[in-house]
């Protein structure tokens, strides 16, 4: 798998340089001229670790969850302070781990951002379909919250058990969600688990969208190699076939897809922490992406509080990008939503698309993975599969080898991809 992902960088970014990441950083983030820019806050405690879950996060405990949050609000208050004047973004998202736990000082956490951020787009917030009641959600919604995503996976009970979860409450759910209400309720359903069919996945579709969701995203499963997980992948012809079914259904049903795995019911409904040109990361394992870096925050919840009690950076690791490896940053997540702007790529790095890659994008269009209309580059259902696909190679390549070192070393010297 290494192989093919560093045949391909080398092939894009026209150079052998890998991707470098050092343990160092910038006490001053050069986030002030960055447009298009999102937050993203971690909030790493869950009650119970899910063995196929690859995210940073640790078991609960309300003492540490408390100092981890003053520490939190300190982070923010560190970055937020390097602007002189109140910065315009477009979202903030709080995933983990499981947010809700840490519910009531959530109000908190946004007021802070606030002091520094104007949030143009909306607040979204990961939950466990455990922490889906009326109280919860109304503790949220007055919080400012405008969006959630609730971690399903299945609702069937033969997947939750191979997964290691208990049954979903539909009901509770679905009462909960009538009680109040947000501007997104998305639903994560996971795809390729063992033996799951077409008829499984349209079940769970239904049921998500017949209980209170508006939005759905249909991960696929990855076995990282890090996680306790036993469950086996599955084959990628079964995975093909699984993924275009389930895509044809969704639009047959007139839902808008608006990324390779998500779908909803109008072009207005959207949830995605990930499609950002530019975006910063509080917490522990946060990332950054800024136009010339990508930052990554340590995954040691202790070691992420004694830096913040030294007023530094909690930064891990630092990649210096190229500009060829932003490039390839850039239209790979760019990617995610399924078509590529020509003119908004011109836009961020000042040079037509077609200069740096039109050999490549001839390549897409006579493979059959894409199609072009005035500029605008969108993916077949044969290309969004292989995106899919490949983006398998990368997860397995890059985030499951850094991640897996990252949690055993709360700072490591050097990781090269």
């Amino acid at each position: 798998m290494s192989i093919i992902t560093s045949l391909t960088r080398m092939w894009l970014t026209h150079s052998t340089r890998p991707f470098s990441f050092k343990n160092e950083y910038d006490e001053q983030l050069s986030f002030a001229e960055c447009d298009n820019l999102g937050l993203y806050v971690h909030i790493p405690f869950c009650k119970n670790i899910c063995s196929f879950c690859p995210y940073c996060k640790e078991v609960y405990s309300q003492k540490k969850c408390d100092r981890y949050i003053d520490a939190l609000l300190e982070e923010i208050h560190l970055v937020g302070s390097q602007n002189k004047e109140k910065k315009r973004v477009t979202s903030l998202y709080f995933g983990g781990g499981t947010p809700a736990l840490a519910a009531d000082w959530l109000s908190e956490i946004i007021g802070a951002i606030r002091e520094h951020f104007i949030i143009t787009e909306g607040i979204g917030v990961e939950l466990h379909p455990d922490n889906v009641s009326a109280e919860v959600l109304q503790t949220l919604k007055d919080a400012g919250v405008t969006k959630i995503s609730i971690g399903i996976q299945s609702f069937q009970e033969k997947y939750q058990t191979v997964l290691g979860r208990k049954p979903v409450d539909v009901t509770a759910v679905a009462q909960a969600l009538s009680a109040v209400h947000f501007e997104t309720v998305s639903m994560d359903l996971i795809f390729a688990l063992p033996g799951q069919t077409f008829e499984d996945l349209k079940a769970d579709i239904d049921t998500a969208f017949q209980n209170g969701a508006n939005h759905i995203a249909i991960y696929p499963f990855i076995d990282f190699t890090f996680t306790e997980s036993t469950v086996p992948t599955m084959a990628k012809q079964e995975k093909r076939k699984l993924l275009d079914a389930v895509t044809h259904y969704c639009l047959e049903k007139g839902y808008v897809r608006s990324s390779i795995w998500t779908f909803s019911e109008g072009e207005h409904v959207g949830y995605s922490s990930m499609t950002r040109d530019n975006f910063l990361g509080f917490g522990c394992s946060a990332t950054t992406l800024l136009r010339d870096q990508f930052k990554i925050n340590t995954f040691s919840v202790e070691e992420y509080c004694k830096r913040i009690d030294e007023e530094k950076l909690p930064t891990s690791l630092t990649l210096r990008f190229s500009l060829r490896q932003r490039m390839v940053y850039y239209l790979f997540w760019t990617a995610y939503s399924t078509r590529v702007h020509a003119a908004d790529f011109e836009k961020f790095f000042g040079v037509k698309l077609k200069r740096m890659y039109g050999l490549e994008l001839s390549v897409a269009k006579w493979l059959g993975f894409i199609t072009e209309d005035d500029g605008v580059y969108s993916m077949t259902l044969k290309g969004t599969f292989y995106y899919h696909y490949y983006e398998n190679f990368y997860t397995l390549a890059y985030i499951d080898k850094m991640w897996g070192i990252m949690r055993r070393d709360a700072f490591p010297e050097r990781i090269e991809f």
